[in-house]
């Protein structure tokens, strides 16, 4: 007997002794790296770097898979949040020290049938620090030692609501939804901390197993789990049983369902361009808990924006209810009806097929080209983009008219700013980020810009040439001797009569623009391309003479950055959309702000903003400012050759906005005569417009006026009650921009360069 007692204690202090050496082996690292105690109190978790609006709304996330996640502290956290997870991964929870006892000895005495035993922190220590769980036994015995040692470092560390914070923070939901945060968003809409019970116990239900509790795919099953959480809690009194047998009743809502992604959420195409800006910034500044460059998409970020929401959503309505109609007079044309359109440019089809996914597709598949080419010929199913809510409707037609259909879709540009500050208020760079991913409303997107350029030129011509409204001009055809040019370039019929600056640009008659370059002498091709890079504008521009009526190329950004000259005072002020950028604790890491140059004198900026009123009341635009009520505002109107391209520009004394409408392939276009700027562009800004001052909460004053300063010259007012015309003189702006010279044109229609558009 006394043997076998001393055989048993042998044994018995030999397992202590082995186990614990193991244990030993375990914590030095031996069977793997443990986090140190630093990494253990300071936990990385892989957050979403978050952009926010004006108003401090969320706009949007950039982010990995796993890094889709945004911290919320404890006292973020609903009660009943907690509550229902204590009740059901850990009821023992504040009652251990990182291992449940009673868990483990029930785990081992049936064989995990009745639960694995694990508590709250040990699966935390699992997510963060110790990898997937293993599926080998051995293995999984070394990892769960591994979570026992890590789980009582953590209790050690933390206290118990910063556990359950991180653990919320760090755990998977549903449609690889990742912390408590984005999970209240996804589902509900909500903040965590303004979640129901039933709410609470449907997400926390899902964490056993986000696949196959999901309320969307499975919603018998998550409905169920649900209802076992609701029971747990009333088990673990956190709820009575009255109240759990009426939360049980309430049926799963996911009418507030709505998982952000690119191309939702506020301003995806503006946030698309911001991406960019900031992953060039993160690359230039460095993480100081990393030694390494900031990661977008790990580090939490927080970036706060420009875009006013409000602003934002009344820009998304102007083009969703605009481009429609236009897209309705195209689709009408007889070119497009008929696919005559496509005559002389098969050239760009070619490209489009060879550039597609299933041309590459089929040639990994060893596909011969013509074989590929005749499989672009067969109907097929597809979804296609549609002017409806879902934007996209299921048809069935060829591959090759798939690529026809959408790429004679119109495409816009609209963007809006604070004149003053250059504060970005909204960005539209196109009719839907999911189907269309080019952008062009960014500074890298050009385009011929048409008579929105006279303004520049008429600001020229009062600062450095003494013009004023009333100089008279020539409407007629001018010669350039130097340049061997005509602009524009066909004469018209014979017309001695002169017009009013004012008149002129009213009514945006090219032959007045010709007639104010050709006054500035034999470099006033120069010296008006000098001027536009006095503005600021990035772009440089050829000293031609068909300059003045626009013929050159820059982008609806660049546009809005010179036309910042007239409502401002002359000062030409640089959008800018980004206002501070912050770590994951708040800290300011950079602030921004835009840049100011004074470029004309205030008095030339008040003459040209009273001036531009002309388009706006009787001009190109006429009845545009009567129709929205306002004081006073100013106005461009610009339509390029053959109607390729249509803009719109106009300000009042608080606000700026700018609107392009055309196709990418610059030879499908509208055939609409006239100023297709007024009849395409305008009718987008003019919605907006008509929103934006409806809303009281913008504080937009339709009464507002530009500061008329004491400086203003004899002869820079002007009477337009004087200017009213019934019909517009020969050689309005869309026709004729050219001198004779294509190069002159700078619009490069090569195959090559239009490929290059996309």
């Amino acid at each position: 007997m006394r043997k076998a007692v001393l055989i048993f204690w042998i044994l018995f202090f030999s397992g202590v002794a082995v186990v614990t050496t193991f244990i030993i082996l375990i914590a030095t690292g031996s069977f793997g790296k443990l986090p140190s105690l630093q990494e253990l109190e300071n936990p990385s978790l892989v957050l979403a770097s978050e952009v926010y609006g004006e108003d401090g709304s969320l706009m949007g996330k950039y982010y990995t898979d796993k890094g889709n996640r945004n911290h919320a502290d404890y006292a973020a956290i609903s009660p009943n949040v907690i509550h229902a997870l204590v009740a059901t991964e850990d009821e023992r929870f504040y009652d251990h020290s990182g291992i449940d006892a009673k868990g483990v000895l029930r785990a081992v005495l049936k064989f995990g049938k009745a639960g694995g035993g694990s508590t709250i922190t040990q699966q935390l220590a699992l997510n963060m620090f110790n990898g997937e769980r293993s599926h080998s036994r051995i293995r999984r015995v070394v990892q769960k030692l591994k979570e026992w040692i890590i789980a009582i470092e953590l209790e050690r560390n933390f206290t118990k609501e910063e556990i359950l914070a991180l653990y919320l923070n760090d755990v998977s939901f549903s449609d690889n939804v990742y912390g408590i945060r984005n999970a209240a968003r996804t589902f509900f809409q909500k903040e965590p901390a303004d979640l129901s019970v039933d709410e609470a116990a449907l997400l926390v239900g899902m964490v056993n197993n986000p696949s196959i509790f999901n309320p969307r795919t499975n919603p018998k099953a998550a409905l169920e789990r649900r209802n076992l959480v609701i029971n747990r809690m009333a088990t673990n009194r956190f709820i009575t049983e009255a109240e759990a047998a009426g939360l049980k009743q309430q049926p799963v809502d996911l009418g507030h369902y709505r998982k952000l992604d690119e191309n939702n959420g506020v301003a995806p195409y503006f946030r698309d361009v911001l991406r960019g800006d900031l992953k060039k910034w993160c690359k230039e500044h460095t993480n100081p808990a990393t030694g390494k460059p900031y990661n977008l998409y790990l580090d939490g970020l927080k970036i706060y924006t420009t875009i006013n929401p409000r602003m934002q959503a009344y820009a998304d309505s102007a083009v969703a209810r605009g481009m429609p109609l236009l897209q309705k007079i195209l689709d009408a044309q007889p070119g497009i009806v008929n696919g005559d359109v496509w005559k002389g440019h098969l050239n760009i089809l070619e490209a489009a097929m060879h550039n597609s996914d299933r041309w590459r597709n089929l040639k990994d598949d060893g596909l011969s080209d013509d074989v590929i080419r005749n499989s672009f010929l067969q109907p097929v199913k597809m979804k296609v983009f549609a002017w409806n809510a879902a934007r996209e409707k299921d048809t069935v037609m060829t591959p090759l008219d798939s690529i026809k259909y959408h790429r004679q879709m119109l495409q816009t540009g609209f963007m809006v700013m604070d004149p003053i500050t250059g504060a970005v208020k909204a960005w539209v760079g196109g009719i839907d980020p999911k189907t269309y991913k080019f952008d062009h409303v960014n500074i890298n997107t050009k385009r011929q810009v048409g008579s929105t350029i006279k303004p520049f030129l008429y600001g020229l011509a009062i600062e450095d040439f003494n013009f004023t409204p009333q100089t008279q001009c020539e409407a007629v055809q001018q010669y350039f001797p130097e340049y061997n040019a005509y602009v524009p370039a066909r004469a018209r019929r014979k017309d001695t009569a002169t017009r009013s600056m004012a008149a002129g640009l009213a009514w945006s008659v090219n032959e007045v623009a010709a007639y104010i370059m050709k006054q500035f002498g034999p470099e006033g091709p120069k010296r008006f391309a000098e001027f536009i890079h006095q503005l600021n504008i990035p772009t440089a521009v050829e000293p031609y003479p068909s300059l003045a009526l626009g013929a050159c190329d820059l982008s609806l950004y660049e546009m809005l950055w010179g036309y910042s000259i007239f409502p401002s005072g002359g000062f030409s002020t640089q959008p800018y959309y980004i206002v501070r950028i912050e770590d994951k604790h708040g800290n300011v890491l950079e602030q921004f702000a835009s840049e100011h140059k004074e470029v004309i004198s205030q008095s030339t900026a008040y003459t040209m903003a009273r001036m531009m009123q002309g388009p706006v009341d009787f001009g190109t635009a006429a009845g545009l400012r009567k129709r929205l009520g306002l004081a006073e505002m100013g106005g461009k109107t610009g339509t390029t050759n053959d109607n390729s391209d249509a803009w719109f520009m106009g300000y009042t004394p608080q606000l700026l906005a700018g609107v392009w409408v055309g196709c990418d392939d610059r030879f499908i276009h509208l055939n609409s005569g006239g100023s297709l700027g007024a009849q395409a562009a305008r009718p987008v800004w003019e919605y907006f417009f008509s929103k934006a001052l409806a809303d009281n909460t913008l504080e937009l004053d339709k009464q507002a006026r530009f500061a008329r300063p004491d400086s203003v010259r004899p002869g820079e007012m002007y009477d337009y009650q004087n200017l009213i015309e019934k019909t517009p003189p020969p050689g309005a702006e869309g026709t004729d921009q050219g001198n004779g010279n294509a190069e002159q044109y700078m619009v490069d229609t090569s195959a090559k360069a239009r490929a290059n558009q996309y």
